[in-house]
């Protein structure tokens, strides 16, 4: 019997390698190439916008175009490396009023489900990637809109596939929340990345 499930198996990969039908590729996010950023925006007071960064993450994600619907992604945020220009607000952000960095030095995303939603005006696959988000100790679910922006060989002999993304957390769905103005409680993330395809 166990020959018999080797033998169905071996035949039934065979067959799809015959007709082109192979498994989601794995890629790495290429952040040492500089072609992945997560960017965020948040009101200060109500009265402007606060624009910053992470520069320190990592990430992989499986991808095949023909079946985005079994994609899956993984991040790591290193919160200390946010960066807003401005060295003292910085480092009051990575504080204990807001990231705690010493005692949650990681921020994780995970994802665990995407539906396509079809095509954006550039013609360009859509799609609702859910999945848990781990912050200050924290998991809760949030729903990034994605969009597949293509995939093709690269200059240096590699593959590559890139998306970008947006999603939007209420600091209070987190825990730690210093009282500011409620305009001050929603931060826009906006994540965009490049892929290699793992070797």
């Amino acid at each position: 019997m166990l020959l018999k499930k080797s033998l169905a198996a071996l035949a039934l990969g065979s067959a799809l390698l015959a007709t082109g039908q192979v498994m989601a590729a794995d890629y790495i996010i290429d952040k040492e190439g500089q072609h992945a950023f997560i960017d965020f925006t948040i009101s200060h007071l109500g009265f402007s916008f606060i624009h910053g960064t992470f520069r320190d993450w990592s990430g992989t994600f499986s991808f095949d175009a023909l079946k985005p619907e079994e994609s899956k992604i993984s991040i790591d945020v290193k919160t200390s490396s946010l960066f807003t220009n401005h060295a003292e607000r910085d480092k009051h952000i990575i504080g204990k009023d807001y990231l705690d960095v010493a005692t949650y030095p990681d921020a994780r995303f995970v994802s665990t489900k995407v539906v396509t939603t079809g095509k954006n005006a550039a013609g360009n696959l859509t799609a609702d990637v859910t999945g848990d988000l781990s912050l200050l100790g924290v998991t809760r679910p949030v729903v990034v809109k994605a969009v597949f922006n293509g995939e093709g060989k690269d200059p240096w002999g590699g593959y590559r596939a890139g998306f970008n993304g947006t999603t939007s957390i209420k600091r209070a769905d987190f825990g730690k929340v210093m009282d500011l103005s409620p305009k001050s409680d929603t931060l826009v993330l906006n994540i965009s990345f490049e892929g290699i395809k793992a070797k």
